[in-house]
């Protein structure tokens, strides 16, 4: 836990340091559980898209987008995953307050262990698709607060293809 405690917070000060350079980004701090009761722990950095990809006449409900880039500790797995990918978050409603979203995502991981034994699971290869989908809150500032479901599975590309879930919750801090 200490190693754990120590990599997030190197992590956001770095990043923190950075700051002017990372306009419209975030650093997520997330803790979940997979479907076999493994303990996982992800660090993550976001880059929006920038512009909103839709917004209805009113303005109250809109799509927006960013890049989600992580690191996931598999505790008991000694396990390690690296990911990237494009998040779509339909907002609804503006100006002050929490305004509530829904997000969902499919992008690509790679796993530096396959064979997980203490979830009796064999992925068959490093790379896995990254399948998430997301609801949470949007606050003032653009930090935001949420849970998310997981899927991770090589899509069939190699035998084995057992796949494994988790479901996590999340802060983002806006930077």
């Amino acid at each position: 836990m200490k190693k754990i405690n120590l990599w997030i917070g190197s992590a956001m000060l770095g990043a923190l340091t950075l700051q002017p350079a990372l306009a419209g980004t975030g650093l997520t701090a997330e803790l979940g559980q997979t479907s076999d009761s493994e303990m996982v722990y992800r660090l993550g950095m976001q880059f929006d898209f920038g512009q909103p990809l839709w917004q209805s006449d009113s303005g109250s409900i809109g799509l927006h987008g960013y890049w989600d880039a992580g690191v996931t500790r598999w505790d008991s797995e000694d396990a390690t995953s690296v990911s990237i990918t494009p998040v779509f978050q339909l907002r609804f409603g503006q100006g002050g307050g929490a305004i509530p979203f829904l997000e969902a995502g499919i992008g690509a991981a790679w796993f530096s262990e396959t064979d997980l034994e203490g979830a009796g699971r064999d992925l068959g290869s490093a790379f896995q698709f990254e399948d998430m989908i997301g609801a949470g809150l949007r606050f003032n500032a653009g930090s935001q607060a949420g849970v998310r479901a997981y899927h991770y599975s090589n899509a069939g590309i190699k035998d084995p293809n057992q796949g494994i879930n988790k479901v996590a919750l999340y802060y983002r801090l806006a930077i």
